[in-house]
C-alpha cells in the first residue's frame, strides 16, 4: 500500500504514478477513518509534500501511529527544490529503507508566483523519469537515500520549520472575494476540515496545514491570502496532466 497527503495534487499524482508502476494501490491519508491493517503488506510507501523543510502535520501524525512491520518501506517527498532534514526527521519516527525527493512545480503562492508553463511541464517530465528510476530500485528492494537536502538543512528544518508551524499557519489572512459563487469546493476538499460555508461564503477555522488547496483549486479564483497572492497565478497539477 502507498499512502499520500496532497494539497494541490503533486504528491497525489506522484503516489498514483508510483503505485501504477509497482502494481500497488494509493490511499489518501486525509480520508482514512481508521489505521490500516498492514499485516499482509509486502511494501509500504509514503508520499507527501515538503512544507518549510518539514513534513506536514497530518503526515507526522500518521506515521507516529503507523504499525511497524517487516515490509519493505520507502518514502518520497515532493518539493520545490530542497528538503532540509525533513526525511531524516521523519525516519526517526518510522523506519524507511529508501528515501527520495522529487522536484515538482511550485504551489506555495504565498511566498512566490507559480512557475511558467514551460518550467511546469519540464519539472513534471523530469519527475516522470525520476519515478521510473526509483520504482525500479524499490522493486529490487534497494536501500537508497537520494534526497536533495540543500544548504543549512539543520537550520531550515529546525528553527525555520518551527517558525512556520508556530506563526505562518494562521487562517486570519484567508478571504473570499466577490468572485465567489458559493460552490463549496473549498470546504469539501479541505484536508483539515477547517472551512465551513456561512451565508454562501467560506469561513476558515483555526486549524490549517497551509496546503493552499483552497486558493489554488478555486474555479473562480475567488480566494486570496492577504495581499501576497493577489498578483500571483494559481496551480494544480490537474491542469497539466492527462493521467
Amino acid at each position: 500500500m502507498i499512502y499520500y497527503f496532497s494539497g494541490t495534487g503533486n504528491s497525489r499524482w506522484a503516489a498514483r504514478q508510483i503505485a501504477a508502476r509497482l502494481h500497488d494501490t494509493a490511499q489518501d491519508i486525509s480520508k482514512l477513518r481508521r489505521l490500516p491493517d498492514l499485516t499482509h503488506e509486502s511494501q509500504i510507501g509514503l508520499v507527501f509534500p515538503i512544507y518549510a523543510w518539514g513534513a506536514p502535520e497530518p503526515v507526522l501524525s500518521f506515521v507516529k501511529k503507523l504499525p511497524k512491520t517487516k515490509a519493505f518501506t520507502f518514502a518520497v517527498c515532493t518539493c520545490g527544490e530542497e528538503t532540509g532534514y525533513a526525511m531524516k526527521k521523519l525516519s526517526d519516527l518510522y523506519p524507511f529503507r529508501s528515501s527520495y525527493s522529487l522536484v515538482m512545480p511550485n504551489n506555495y503562492i504565498i511566498g512566490a508566483d507559480v512557475d511558467d508553463a514551460q518550467t511546469i511541464h519540464k519539472k513534471i517530465q523530469d519527475a516522470r523519469q525520476a519515478i521510473q528510476t526509483l520504482t525500479d530500485e524499490i522493486t529490487q528492494r534497494q536501500t537508497v537515500y537520494r534526497v536533495q537536502e540543500g544548504k543549512h538543512a539543520g537550520l531550515k528544518s529546525g528553527l525555520v520549520n518551527f517558525g512556520f508551524n508556530r506563526f505562518a499557519r494562521s487562517t486570519k489572512a484567508f478571504y473570499a472575494t466577490d468572485r465567489c459563487n458559493s460552490c463549496g469546493l473549498c470546504a469539501q476538499n479541505c484536508p483539515a476540515s477547517t472551512i465551513t460555508m456561512t451565508n454562501g461564503k467560506p469561513v476558515w477555522g483555526k486549524t490549517c496545514y497551509q496546503c493552499l488547496g483552497c486558493i489554488n483549486a478555486c474555479p473562480q479564483r475567488a480566494i486570496e491570502y492577504g495581499k501576497s497572492t493577489q498578483k500571483h497565478g494559481r496551480y494544480t497539477i490537474d491542469a497539466y496532466i492527462d493521467d
